[in-house]
C-alpha cells in the first residue's frame, strides 16, 4: 500500500498554528513512508471562502516548506463529480430525496426537546418496504439524505486516541446535498478521500464526530476506509483554548514577528508528539522518527518561551547571508537602505547570538546603516571633554591602522592608556560616537565591520571643530 495523506483546509480564514501542525504531521507521515502528500482546498462554503484566504494558506505552506505532491485541488471545481456520485447513490437506494420543510423540521425538533429526546430527523421520507411516503409537495425542492444504517455501531481504532465507536442509532439520515443541489461537507470529504485514494487521515479532534458519518458513507460507496488519527487541541500558555491572543493567528504572522520557519516547525513537531527527550531536531530527523504511535491523546499546551528559545537557537545556526537578506528586508520596511553601508552579513554575524528573532536582529544592526543619534543623556554622560580628547587621539591612530580587528583593538587600548583611561572608559564613549549606543559586541569587531571611512567620519562628527 502506498501511503497517501492529505491536508484539507477550509479557506474561511488564515492558516493558523493548529492547521499548520496538522499539515506538518500529514506531510511527515507521507515522507516517512515514501508516500504522497495531497493539498486539498475545501472551499464549498462559498459565503465565507475568499481568494485571499486561499492565498494565505498557500503562502503559509510555502513559508513552512511543506511542499505537496499533488494539488492543490479545489472542491468547487469538482461539483460535477459530486453530483454524479449523488445520482449513483439515489439509483442504488443508499440516498433519497427528502421534502421536509424547515418549518416541519423545526416543529419536529421542538416536539423532541419537549419529550427530552435528542433532536434528530425522524426518517419520514426514507423509503422502506411496505412504507407509504407522504405526498410530494408541489414546488418544494428536495434535499438528499443518506440512508444511514440504523443498527449496530461504527467503530475504528484511532491512531491517536485508541478505540472509538458510535451507535448508528445516534446518527440520523444526514443531508448530503442541499435543496439547491450543492453537496455538504461530509459528503464532499468522502468522495474526495475515495477518489484521491487517501490511506491516512490526520486531522484535529474537532472532526471526531464527523468520522462515523464519513465511514458509513465510504462503506455505502464500497470504498476502503482510511486509518484515522485525530490530534488533540492546542491550548494557550494559560491552559485555555488557543485564541488570537495566544498565537492562533496566521502562520505568516510568525514571519512578520521575526521567527524562522525551521524554529516554528521544530516547535510544532513537539506539540502533541515526542521522540524520547529530543527537543531540537531538523525536519530530516523528524521525518525519520515520526510515527502515529507517539502522538499524545491529551491536549498540547503552547509555550511561547520555548518557541522563542528555539528561534534564538536557530538564529545562531543560520547562514549569515540568509540572515542578511532577512535583515535587509526588515530594514527596508523602516526606510533604511543598506546600499553603500557595511557588509550586511558581517554586521549580522556580530549580533545573531544576541537576538531572539529577526526583527530584533534588524533593530540591532540598524545603527550600522544610519548616522548615529545618541540621546542628550548619553552625550552628557559619555562624550565629556576628557573622552573627546581621547577619541581625537584614537582617530589619529585609526587613520594610520591596518584595518584588522586585532590592530584596531590595540589602537583603542593604546589610546586609553595614553589618555589615562581604563578600557571601558574609552570603549563606551567610542560606541556612543559610532552607534549612538553604550553597548555593542566587541569594539574591535565593530570597528572592523563599520570600515575605515565610516568610523573616521562618525568620530569627526562628534569631535570639536
Amino acid at each position: 500500500m502506498t501511503v497517501r495523506t492529505r491536508f484539507a483546509p477550509s479557506p474561511t480564514g488564515f492558516l493558523h498554528i493548529g492547521g499548520a501542525r496538522t499539515a506538518l504531521f500529514s506531510w511527515a507521515y507521507a515522507r516517512r513512508h515514501g508516500g504522497a502528500f495531497i493539498l486539498r482546498i475545501e472551499d464549498t462554503d462559498v459565503a465565507r471562502s475568499t481568494p485571499e484566504a486561499v492565498q494565505a494558506i498557500l503562502d503559509g505552506m510555502q513559508w513552512l516548506g511543506l511542499a505537496h505532491d499533488e494539488g492543490p485541488f479545489y472542491q468547487m471545481q469538482r461539483m460535477e463529480r459530486y453530483k454524479e456520485v449523488i445520482a449513483e447513490m439515489l439509483a442504488a437506494g443508499t440516498a433519497y430525496h427528502c421534502y421536509m420543510s424547515i418549518a416541519e423540521l423545526d416543529a419536529l425538533r421542538a416536539e423532541q426537546e419537549a419529550r427530552k429526546e435528542k433532536p434528530r430527523y425522524d426518517g419520514r421520507w426514507r423509503p422502506e418496504p411496505g412504507k407509504t411516503l407522504p405526498v410530494v409537495p408541489a414546488g418544494v425542492p428536495p434535499v438528499v439524505r443518506f440512508c444511514n444504517p440504523r443498527e449496530g455501531v461504527v467503530a475504528w481504532e484511532d491512531q491517536a486516541k485508541g478505540h472509538i465507536e458510535f451507535a448508528n442509532s445516534e446518527l440520523d439520515d444526514f443531508i448530503i446535498a442541499r435543496a439547491d443541489g450543492t453537496p455538504t461537507y461530509n459528503f464532499c470529504v468522502v468522495v474526495d478521500d475515495r477518489d484521491m485514494a487517501i490511506t491516512h487521515v490526520i486531522r484535529g479532534d474537532d472532526h471526531v464526530n464527523n468520522t462515523p458519518r464519513q465511514i458509513n458513507l465510504l462503506q455505502a460507496l464500497g470504498a476502503p476506509v482510511p486509518a484515522y488519527a485525530h490530534l488533540s487541541m492546542i491550548l494557550g500558555d494559560d491552559g485555555q483554548k488557543l485564541s488570537k491572543r495566544h498565537g492562533a493567528v496566521s502562520v505568516m504572522q510568525y514571519d512578520e514577528e521575526g521567527y524562522l520557519p525551521e524554529a516554528v516547525l521544530n516547535y510544532l513537531a513537539r506539540l502533541g508528539w515526542s521522540h524520547g527527550d529530543e527537543e531540537v531536531f531538523s525536519m530530516e530527523q523528524f521525518v525519520q522518527w515520526f510515527d502515529l504511535d507517539h502522538i499524545t491523546a491529551s491536549a498540547a499546551q503552547f509555550n511561547t518561551e520555548k518557541l522563542n528559545w528555539l528561534n534564538a537557537h536557530y538564529l545562531k545556526l543560520a547562514d549569515p547571508q540568509r540572515l542578511a537578506a532577512e535583515a535587509t528586508r526588515r530594514l527596508a520596511r523602516q526606510g533604511v537602505a543598506v546600499v553603500g553601508g557595511p557588509d550586511v552579513a558581517s554586521v549580522v554575524a556580530l549580533y545573531r547570538d544576541r537576538a531572539g528573532n529577526l526583527n530584533e536582529l534588524a533593530d540591532a544592526v540598524h545603527p550600522f546603516f544610519v548616522a548615529p543619534k545618541p540621546t542628550v543623556e548619553l552625550v552628557a554622560q559619555h562624550l565629556t571633554e576628557a573622552t573627546l580628547a581621547a577619541l581625537s587621539s584614537l582617530r589619529e591612530r585609526l587613520s594610520a591602522c591596518t584595518w584588522q580587528a586585532g590592530e584596531l583593538g590595540q589602537a583603542v587600548k593604546q589610546s586609553a592608556v595614553g589618555s589615562g583611561l581604563k578600557m571601558p572608559q574609552l570603549a563606551i564613549p567610542l560606541r556612543v560616537a559610532l552607534l549612538g549606543l553604550p553597548q555593542s559586541p566587541s569594539i574591535d569587531a565593530v570597528l572592523e565591520v563599520l570600515g575605515r571611512e565610516r568610523v573616521l567620519a562618525r568620530l569627526a562628527a562628534v569631535l570639536p571643530a
